[in-house]
């Protein structure tokens, strides 16, 4: 595509990326068929190729609107799109860079800058976001209905963790939500990992992973956050950790772009990258392992949700299909697997009409081999997809640590 940026345009500090992203888009259409939010709206400015062309106009200098800004909120960021684009056109940093231009020139109305901190002030803190939960539950009959649908049921207890004891030892990013509303991920994945020879080391310093700030349009409070992890893993990633696993798959998508979004920071690119190329979601480190000599018990059928952030961003779908079956799982057929829940971070917040439709479409893809149980590997689709209040829905390593038992 051809294009011509604005001489203020030129002046980002990522104006030679946005450009060679858009010459990239041959606008073939190919993204359309796959855009969930296109295939609700028939709108072209809600599907991939609209939202090019719009990001494409405001870089070129015209005139910048709120109907902009509502098409690129629209997005999910699922990268769908980049997975049928026989271009390899990078559109999330397309994305990335024509929000935080959008967002410069277009104030946002009182109601939206309120949620927006809200989310911001809130979700990467682990302690507040805890506190927050636990009185949600205590006056759960007097919360608005809205509210209701977001607060999570009672979470089962964590069990207790094996200490390390191992000479092969792996690192692992906690999670800001997880620990509150799936306390037992963490802990089942380091007992799985523990019957394989693995150690998880804890590494508490290290908080939320940057991704709710930097998709908020506060991307250099997200970029602060790559940073603190970076120091407080960088001791025993020099100590020689194996990897850095992450048993959310959004969080791992975001730590494995560490490298490419701090590449032009003098002090911290070399190590991003090689964070980066440490940073593994669990099944990759599963994926290696003799897992068939666990001796599982595997016999509840399953149906797998796969996270777009773990088969477009981070290109590991079967995966977890995979893994599932050499343990012995018996796992449904998922129609239109490729598409989005609707979760997309704070997606099912900020635009909650849309996100039902599509958890809704996805409970029915899901439920249509009629499964006991609903696995993901992430915890913001797992609890969307849970409060639709259908089939349980659980992370995968919580199945896999119980039929150990």
């Amino acid at each position: 595509m051809q294009t011509n940026l604005s001489e203020q345009a030129k002046l980002l500090p990522r104006a030679e990326e946005a450009e060679s992203i858009l010459r990239s888009c041959v606008h073939c259409g190919f993204c359309t068929a796959t855009c969930p939010t296109y295939q609700l709206l028939g709108d072209e400015l809600d599907g991939p190729r609209g939202r090019i062309y719009l990001i494409k106009q405001v870089l070129e200098g015209n005139e910048v609107t709120a109907k902009t800004q509502l098409h690129l909120d629209r997005c999910l960021s699922c990268r769908n799109c980049e997975t049928t684009c026989p271009s390899g056109v990078q559109y999330h940093n397309l994305l990335d860079i024509g929000r935080a231009v959008v967002d410069a020139q277009v104030p946002r109305p009182l109601g939206q800058r309120m949620l927006r901190e809200s989310l911001r002030a809130v979700l990467p803190r682990p302690a507040l976001f805890k506190a927050l939960t636990q009185a949600g539950q205590i006056f759960r009959p007097f919360l608005p209905e809205l509210l209701k649908a977001k607060l999570p049921s009672q979470a089962a207890p964590a069990k207790p963790r094996p200490e390390p004891r191992h000479a092969r030892r792996v690192l692992m990013l906690e999670g800001c939500v997880q620990p509150t509303l799936s306390p037992n991920t963490n802990a089942a994945t380091a007992r799985v990992l523990d019957r394989l020879g693995i150690s998880v080391s804890p590494i508490r310093e290290a908080g939320c992973c940057g991704a709710v700030d930097y998709h908020l349009n506060a991307q250099e409070k997200g970029l602060a956050r790559a940073r603190q992890n970076i120091d407080a893993w960088w001791p025993a990633v020099e100590a020689g950790a194996e990897a850095i696993v992450q048993t959310a798959s959004g969080c791992g998508a975001f730590v494995k772009d560490y490298g490419h979004l701090l590449e032009n920071d003098p002090l911290y690119a070399d190590k991003a990258k090689r964070v980066s190329a440490l940073a593994k979601d669990l099944v990759e480190v599963l994926c290696e392992e003799p897992v068939e000599d666990l001796h599982m018990n595997g016999d509840k059928r399953l149906a797998f949700h796969c996270p777009c952030t773990l088969q477009h961003a981070q290109k590991l779908g079967g995966s977890v299909e995979t893994v599932l079956r050499r343990l012995g799982f018996s796992l449904t057929d998922v129609p239109d697997g490729h598409l989005c829940c609707g979760s997309a971070g704070t997606y099912s917040i900020t635009q909650p009409q849309l996100s039902r439709q599509l958890r809704d479409n996805k409970m029915n893809a899901l439920e249509s081999g009629n499964p006991e149980v609903i696995v993901t590997a992430n915890i913001g689709c797992q609890t969307h997809l849970e409060s639709a209040g259908r089939t349980p829905v659980r992370h995968w390593i919580e199945q896999v640590e119980e039929a150990l038992n």
